[in-house]
């Protein structure tokens, strides 16, 4: 389980907002995962299972915290943006696109997040969403599209998304 340590927090972080929220969920996903390991389909990827398992941990949290009245999960999703010291650093194009995705829903942002930045497969965001691949693949491609148009829009010209 070491080896999934990095996207396990990093899709706990996506979901959170918040570091140390995310390492909470991680490590009770991860606890969760081992004493399920029973239940575990030796036919299934292991991955996107245990990914599911954090990621259901880290929704559970947001949810809790969500009933203590702080902000909706978009605005922790773009919380997770880098910070000014950071975005300086980076070219334009990317400060453009990074703004493109925060201006998205938190579904397009989460299918968009879990693809190019998190690099997870089709079939792997499939099992994470729970749902069938070919809705990922619909999904992916309206939200890309959204990105594409948002991009087009703010800054009259987009090389390739």
């Amino acid at each position: 389980m070491r080896r999934y340590q990095d996207v396990a927090f990093r899709v706990a972080c996506l979901i959170t907002g918040d570091g140390d929220e995310a390492q909470d969920a991680t490590q009770t996903g991860f606890i969760k995962a081992v004493q399920a390991l029973g239940s575990f389909r030796d036919d299934a990827p292991f991955r996107p299972w245990l990914l599911r398992i954090v990621a259901n941990e880290a929704k559970n949290r947001v949810r809790s915290r969500a009933r203590r009245a702080t902000g909706p999960l978009d605005e922790r999703i773009v919380s997770l943006a880098p910070s000014p010291d950071e975005l300086a650093e980076r070219s334009e194009e990317q400060r453009e696109l990074l703004a493109a995705v925060r201006r998205l829903s938190e579904q397009d942002q989460q299918i968009i997040a879990y693809r190019y930045f998190l690099e997870l497969s089709e079939t792997e965001m499939a099992e994470l969403l729970e749902c069938p691949r070919g809705t990922v693949k619909s999904r992916l491609s309206r939200a890309t599209s959204r990105l594409r148009t948002e991009l087009t829009t703010r800054s009259g010209a987009i090389d390739d998304v």
